[in-house]
């Protein structure tokens, strides 16, 4: 049996070495295991390539891979998922939050009939921004993606080699992890593991970066967004009618036939319906833009060198 670990890398020079002692660490203790380690450099400001090539240099069960500009996290693992070549993928993050001394509980979990194993927190250790951000994004991917509510999902986790395989098909920009496993398996349980405090720096994840990343999930695996902005507007289309029919009836029944009302009403239903009409319309923008960019062969990463490269030099 061979074991893969999948890292994408940002800011983590520090924090690298100790992830990858700990998981040779882990799998010196487990016997009857192969095991690899790729490393995708999302681009780091800083020298976290440096740190991997000097890691790489050292392992000869260590890839390391460097992206020409920053794609984000889920484009990082895509690019690592081609290099794998093990029966079962684990990925991870490059802070130590994430515990690889436990990666054993979700190959266990794998081995023992799973597709996908996820890693459950009961207490994480993130900031309060990053644990709401978590939270809104579980709340989103249950109604728009159609994830089971008791599922958690997170970073942390072990896949079959089919699951990587299948992911691997989707050649398209904007990948979205989280749905391209929802939409190959549904053969997916937790498994509880300690999350650790950050010891090193801060999230990478910035708000932006979040709201990025849901549309990137929410329009490329599912049409549920449209299909909300039609009953929204279907509803205010019925509510209009309606107003405009009790509005006919307070002028004849009602009011003196030469009073004059109803201006600040009436702007405030204008504004209010052409702001939401506005919002669909930037949705459905969205969803054509996406189109146009996967239309042109937008790339999900380019690699710009890999440590495989430089030891041929």
């Amino acid at each position: 049996m061979k074991i893969s670990y999948v890292i994408p890398c940002y800011r983590s020079s520090k924090t690298l070495p100790s992830v990858i002692d700990e998981i040779k660490a882990k799998m010196s203790r487990m016997n009857g295991y192969e095991y690899e380690i790729i490393l995708v450099n999302d681009c780091s400001p800083d020298d976290t390539y440096e740190v991997i090539q000097k890691i790489a240099a050292e392992n000869d069960n260590v890839k390391g891979i460097s992206l020409a500009k920053n794609f984000g996290q889920h484009s990082a693992l895509m690019a690592g998922f081609h290099y794998v070549t093990g029966d079962i993928t684990v990925c991870l993050d490059d802070d130590g939050q994430t515990p690889a001394d436990e990666a054993d509980r979700l190959i266990k979990a794998v081995e023992d009939g799973a597709d996908v194993a996820y890693a459950r927190y009961a207490h994480k250790k993130h900031s309060l921004f990053r644990n709401f951000g978590s939270w809104i994004n579980d709340r989103m991917t249950c109604i728009m993606l159609g994830k089971p509510k008791d599922l958690h999902i997170s970073s942390y986790f072990a896949a079959r080699r089919f699951v990587i395989d299948e992911m691997l098909r989707y050649t398209y920009a904007f990948p979205y992890v989280m749905g391209l496993v929802l939409r190959t398996t549904k053969n997916i349980v937790n498994v509880d593991i300690d999350h650790r405090d950050r010891t090193v720096g801060e999230s990478g994840y910035t708000f932006g970066k979040l709201m990025s990343l849901w549309f990137n999930g929410f329009t490329a695996f599912s049409i549920k967004p449209l299909r909300i902005a039609i009953a929204t507007g279907s509803v205010f289309a019925i509510v209009g009618f309606l107003y405009g029919i009790y509005t006919i009836i307070k002028k004849i029944f009602i009011q003196p036939p030469d009073l004059v009302t109803g201006f600040s009403a009436l702007m405030s239903a204008v504004v209010f319906t052409g702001g939401i009409l506005m919002l669909m319309l930037g949705l459905v923008g969205e969803y054509l833009g996406r189109v146009y960019i996967s239309m042109n062969n937008s790339p999900q990463y380019v690699i710009s060198r890999t440590t495989m490269d430089d030891m041929d030099k």
